[in-house]
């Protein structure tokens, strides 16, 4: 039996394709005949151009135009002149081989981005790889596995799988992933969450374990994986394969139903998105809303400048359409840290993730702000919109925050533009200050979202990306469980409601604490939102209250975790 990080729920039987290995054998050689070795390379080249271009276009046409983008971002680095003609003068002055040289040039371009601090640019090394390792293994002559011609149900087995494998495999033939690298957050899991398919990552040796054709059973929850398993074993999880579908289409006896406990108390459950195309997963898991629309996306997604007001504007419709009057949550632009622009040039940081971003940018920058308040308030007509501001630490933010609207709104009325006059403003609670003063600013808003994912590491002062001190980033942690019920407390004592869009919304664990504070509505990711229903319409709140109050009085997370456990049989 093997181990590993458990990243999608699921059980998983069948036979394993491994269809990537960790290292790619290349070795130099010494070359008399350059001309044919750059020959080689520019075939590769070319090759691979042709292979992303099919590729983007049916991503385009299964899966719209925002997850094309990434094949379109791969295109631009074989259009590199820097990588390819690096490459070719490689092979040239040194007299190698086209792979060693593309390889050389390749582990020196991802090393410079895989040091920088931008968490945005370290990303790209991953796009540098993926592409690059396209065309090696063309000039290696090593097939590339295509995963959209899938013929038979197979599991995936990869050191790690790239985002040009998870948008382009035929689904309805992989039964699970299974991957050296990556954790809970990692694009292989988040992918495989949103697919509905059982995953479990981390394992180290995977792909040197196990061969092409082993029969294999696994557990998405609890990561674990037998590799040519006997008959006995085969039956054991045949069995739980069945008990976890049963239960999944029992799930569905749920859809259209209120998320109410047994004493009437209603809550609302849905879901976080990042574009119009995150709608179909929200819907099929039948989402009360929308409790996030991170807009960010719209403005990392441009090349050359700021998306317009009329880009936007049909963004943030087709949205309010798509959810038919459910209330959907915009979060106004929420770039530094670690997401970067490139046609919006920002001043080295020495810790971006406390500096200019989010809402400071916007009340800097106002012209900005402004573009996206008006495209927000006229898509506002087409359906119930819900204005969200990020990063708020004080007051006096907040403040000049609304008054922009109100200038936005009186340019707007003098211009004869039609809004609904029924939009709340709200903002995120994700930073300590707003927590402690939330008694105060619950009197100028219509609702709070508490954003766990950085009000967690600013709580902690914990850098949530970094592996040695990650078991401090906790959302058990007994000081952000309190700063979480004052701010539910603060806000109710003003009538005001209270979302959570971080993480720890959907996290099984923690509902029954955050339903017994008194949480209004739970945003999360699809696939736990009927789970979440499941337990909320099975306990009575009253329970749920005395439990919560029961947590708040204990000293440790692990306190707290093991009596969730206990209670609830997790």
């Amino acid at each position: 039996m093997y181990k590993g990080t458990g990243a999608s729920p699921g059980i998983a039987i069948g036979k394993a394709l491994v269809i990537e290995h960790s290292e790619l054998n290349i070795e130099k050689k010494s070359i008399e005949n350059t001309d044919f070795e750059v020959e080689k390379l520019q075939k590769a080249v070319e090759k691979s151009k042709v292979e992303l271009e099919q590729v983007k276009e049916r991503v385009k046409k299964e899966l719209g135009e925002h997850e094309a983008e990434i094949f379109e971002a791969h295109l631009l680095v074989l259009a590199d002149p820097e990588l390819i003609d690096q490459a070719i003068s490689k092979i040239k002055d040194e007299k190698v081989n086209a792979d060693f040289a593309l390889n050389e040039v390749k582990d020196m371009f991802v090393s410079i981005f895989e040091s920088m601090d931008n968490e945005y640019m370290r990303e790209r090394a991953t796009d540098i790889k993926d592409v690059t390792n396209r065309v090696l293994r063309h000039i290696l002559g090593i097939k590339v596995v295509d995963l959209s011609a899938l013929s038979e149900e197979v599991i995936l087995i990869a050191h790690d799988l790239t985002p040009s494998d998870t948008a382009t495999m035929n689904k309805n033939m992989v039964l699970g992933f299974l991957t050296d690298i990556g954790g809970r957050t990692s694009h292989t899991a988040i992918m495989a969450r949103t697919l509905e398919i059982a995953a479990v990552v981390g394992l180290n040796d995977a792909t040197e374990k196990i061969k092409d054709g082993d029969f294999v059973v696994f557990n998405g929850e609890t990561g674990e994986i037998i590799v040519n398993p006997d008959k006995e074993t085969i039956n054991k999880y045949s069995q739980l394969k069945a008990k976890f579908d049963e239960e999944k289409e029992a799930l569905k006896q749920l859809m259209g139903k209120a998320s109410t406990t047994l004493d009437e108390r209603h809550v609302e459950l849905a879901g976080n998105i990042g574009s119009p195309n995150d709608l179909e997963g929200l819907l099929k898991n039948d989402a009360e809303g929308v409790g996030l629309y991170r807009t960010e996306f719209l403005y990392m997604d441009k090349e050359d400048d700021f998306p317009t007001e009329e880009e936007q504007y049909e963004a943030y419709k087709a949205v309010l359409e798509g959810m038919n009057g459910k209330p959907i949550v915009i979060r106004t632009l929420d770039i530094g840290g670690d997401k970067e622009l490139k046609y919006f040039k920002m001043d080295e940081e020495m810790n971006p993730f406390l500096g200019y971003r989010a809402i400071r940018l916007c009340l800097d920058r106002t012209d900005i702000f402004k573009t996206q308040l008006r495209a927000l308030y006229r898509a506002s007509v087409h359906g119930k919109l819900r204005i969200m501001f990020p990063m708020i630490s004080s007051l006096e933010e907040l403040l000049k925050a609304k008054e922009i609207i109100k200038e936005v709104l009186a340019e707007m009325d003098a211009e004869g533009i039609e809004y609904s006059k029924d939009v709340e403003v709200g903002m995120m609670i994700e930073i300590p200050s707003a927590a402690v003063i939330s008694d105060i600013l619950a009197k100028h808003v219509d609702f709070f979202s508490i954003g766990t994912n950085d009000l967690i590491q600013y709580t902690c002062a914990v850098d949530r990306m970094n592996q040695k001190i990650s078991y401090l980033y906790n959302q058990f942690n007994p000081a952000v469980l309190r700063l979480i019920k004052m701010v539910i407390d603060n806000a109710h004592k003003e009538g005001k409601w209270v979302g959570m869009c971080g993480e720890a919304a959907g996290d099984q664990r923690m509902i029954p604490i955050l339903l017994g504070m008194g949480l209004d509505e739970f945003s999360m990711s699809p696939i736990s939102i009927l789970p979440a229903r499941k337990f909320i319409t099975s306990v009575k709140y009253d329970d749920m209250k005395k439990f919560a109050n029961e947590v708040l009085t204990m000293g440790t997370a692990e306190e707290i975790k093991a009596y969730v456990d206990k209670t609830f049989n997790m």
